[in-house]
């Protein structure tokens, strides 16, 4: 399985042999430092560049690209070498040392916020993805340290960094130690300015069989690491091959290709998802929205799923004859996929992508139409003889009517794709599986227990200030790959103004409640477990439908005593597994041990937590998820700013949601900030209480 990484976190390296694949909306340069135990690197010798592209072990592209293949062996490292850097930069505006050798003075971009946000693969030779990492919340930097490979205790690991420098790779150099830092910089860029190389190739074109629609995932907020709309993230939905590819922004049907966007060269419209598109495998947030794993470039998503069956994919439905001149109805499962449940997984994060990218382009076509406007206006305004009388008015008067003509073109293609989507969506959502579906959907009122574990879940729906109306489902992928962090601050709502501390509280005790319900409904009996530890008793309320219908492990644990007993078990449980685990002998668990996934939920963090406790709920969220122990916290960061940078950490590795609409999440294509709304129980309706005792008479049977 793909661990999609957010900043922070490492995963096991199982291959020594590796392929490293960025994609990027723009051209950049790529490259690697090899550094010891510390990090730091001796001479310029240790670092692999376009103009010095091998090096023991290692081999890097020869030219600025938007899409790179390094070449890792890190059995032929040399002893020294504990940590292989690997680095992007914008061959442009990078600091002092390209404009010293007189590098960086095209047009490109000089910052990483200008760009489409970077996309990184760890891959073995045969393209299987080992990790992703999406480097959100970059802005004034023109260089990044994308990810490390190190050693640790002779075991090879992969962290996600993502650390920018504003000055570029002098900056960058230098904090790694390099002595000749700015002078190997302008060595670089000069290299790259002067041409010196091949071009790395293109992916090969996909067939018609790829034509799919898949999914991707939100990036990072700046309170995960990630850039607010992380993401979404960071919100929602799936992730990238290059979720950027070769598609971009552009004016929606305006008559000329004047405007040009940083996302690509071709504008997206609603009907044309062949572009590659990320797979999600788990939630980011932007703090990242939607958590994903991308496949490799021109290759199929790997659909491995528990229990699924390898059977060839049966066609998706066909579409019912359009009108003439009128666009095909739309139908519920027309994506490909091994099942109808993930058809409609890829036709819902399809259209997550065809909303991100039709409203990227109508911002673009504003934007431009504004920039020409006032060009024009300061044309008109800059000659003294144009300043008044009729020549000036009739000057104002067609620069208007261009902004005009321009917005309107916008505008149509705009409610045409949004119109088109929505019919989708109406189609869409009443064929939606309970794990996908809202808590008001029929679907519920005839749930049974499921056989199988969904490939995904349902925590929300996402929309834009465009489409206000247009709601799209956010999916995170199963087994959850990050835990869940409820917001209970008053920062968690969307201005701020939300003042009722109570019944903000309140309300993520019922989100986290709901959320729980959910994962419980959509696993197998006896699949899923669930914990409570509520120090103060204070969400017994919230609580009550999952302790009245019998479905916790146990009672929630209340009391300074109860947390170290809670933390103190599952951590033990994460141990075994790990040791079970890597010591090839996953069969030699204690008799009765529960293999069940685990789900605990944390209400009012940090209050019972003394500094032992805080240790070992960091451990869960970092170490627990890789052996099916994940976390749900309720709280609210400001509660627990007492333990200062420490727990920074623990925040960045969940995802946030919130209790009330707020737009924390982005989408890894553009960027935009959602609006995420949590996937609440009606008010007065029972589905809830029937659901968890359909779920307690199930694991009652299993037992």
């Amino acid at each position: 399985m793909t661990a999609e990484l957010v900043r922070g976190q490492n995963h096991p390296l199982s291959q020594t042999r590796l392929e490293i694949r960025i994609s990027a909306g723009t051209p950049i340069v790529a490259g690697a430092t090899l550094g010891d135990e510390q990090g730091r690197i001796h001479g310029v010798e240790r670092v692999a560049h376009p103009g010095a592209p091998t090096l023991p072990g290692l081999e890097v592209s020869r030219q600025a690209a938007a899409d790179h293949r390094l070449a890792v062996d890190l059995d032929a490292m040399p002893e020294s070498v504990h940590r292989v850097s690997v680095l992007l930069a914008l061959p442009v505006g990078d600091g002092g040392a390209a404009r010293s050798n007189g590098a960086g003075s095209g047009g490109g971009p000089t910052r990483f916020g200008a760009v489409a946000v970077p996309f990184v693969a760890v891959t073995g030779l045969d393209g299987t993805e080992i990790a992703t990492y999406t480097l959100t919340g970059l802005e004034a930097e023109s260089a990044v340290i994308a990810l490390e490979l190190y050693r640790r205790q002779g075991a090879w690991k992969v962290r996600a960094i993502g650390q920018g420098y504003a000055d570029g790779l002098a900056d960058l150099f230098t904090d790694q130690g390099l002595p000749q830092a700015h002078q190997l910089a302008g060595d670089i860029l000069e290299a790259v300015a002067q041409g010196m190389a091949r071009s790395v190739p293109a992916p090969p074109p996909r067939t018609d069989g790829d034509r799919s629609r898949q999914t991707a995932a939100p990036a990072l907020g700046p309170d995960q690491g990630g850039p607010a709309p992380q993401g979404a993230s960071g919100p929602v939905p799936p992730q990238p091959t290059s979720p950027y590819g070769t598609q971009t922004p552009g004016i929606p049907g305006g008559p000329s290709p004047e405007p040009t966007s940083p996302y690509g060269t071709q504008t997206p419209g609603v009907p044309d998802r062949t572009a590659p598109q990320p797979s999600y495998q788990g939630g980011a947030d932007t703090t990242d929205p939607h958590h994903t794993s991308a496949p490799t470039s021109g290759g199929s998503i790997n659909y491995s799923h528990p229990r699924r069956q390898n059977a060839a994919p049966p066609p998706p439905p066909a579409a019912p004859p359009a009108q003439p001149g009128q666009p095909a109805p739309p139908v519920a499962g027309d994506a490909t996929g091994w099942s109808m449940d993930e058809r409609l997984y890829n036709q819902v994060w399809g259209m997550f992508e065809d909303l991100a990218r039709t409203t990227a382009a109508y911002r673009s076509a504003v934007d431009f139409a504004d920039s020409r406007m006032e060009k024009e206006l300061d044309q008109v305004l800059s000659d003294p003889r144009s300043r008044i009388g009729g020549q000036g008015d009739a000057a104002r008067e067609a620069a208007q009517a261009k902004h005009a003509q321009l917005v309107n073109q916008a505008s149509a293609t705009l409610d045409r794709d949004i119109a088109q989507l929505t019919a989708e969506s109406e189609v869409v959502e009443p064929a939606l599986p309970p794990a996908y579906a809202r808590w008001d959907n029929p679907v519920w009122h005839g749930y049974r227990v499921p056989m199988e574990m969904p490939m995904a879940l349902r925590l929300g729906d996402l929309h834009l200030p465009e489409s206000a109306q247009l709601r799209i489902p956010m999916l995170v992928r199963l087994p959850l790959e990050r835990g869940l962090w409820i917001d209970s601050g008053r920062g968690g709502s969307l201005d701020g103004s939300f003042t009722d501390s109570h019944d903000l509280r309140r309300l993520a005790m019922e989100t986290a409640v709901a959320h729980a319900a959910r994962l419980l409904a959509v696993h197998p009996a006896g699949e899923f477990t669930v914990h409570v530890i509520d120090p103060a008793g204070s969400g017994a309320q919230a609580l009550a439908p999952l302790v009245q219908t019998g479905v916790l492990a146990a009672p929630p644990a209340v009391g300074a005593a109860g947390v170290a007993e809670v933390l103190a078990r599952l951590t033990q449980r994460v141990d075994l597994v790990q040791m079970a685990v890597r010591g090839g002998a996953p069969d030699s668990l204690p008799p009765g041990f529960d293999t069940s996934e685990q789900l605990l939920i944390v209400n009012d963090f940090p209050h019972g937590f003394d500094d032992r406790a805080v240790n070992q709920l960091r451990y869960l969220a970092d170490e627990g998820p890789a052996v099916g122990v994940h976390l749900m916290m309720v709280a609210d960061r400001e509660e627990a700013v007492g333990y200062g940078p420490l727990l920074d950490p623990l925040w960045r590795s969940l995802l946030r949601l919130t209790p009330v609409p707020d737009d924390h999440l982005a989408d890894p294509w553009v960027g935009h900030a959602w609006t995420y709304e949590p996937s609440l129980v009606p008010p007065g309706s029972q589905v809830l209480q029937q659901v968890l005792t359909e779920v307690a008479a199930a694991r009652a049977k299993y037992r």
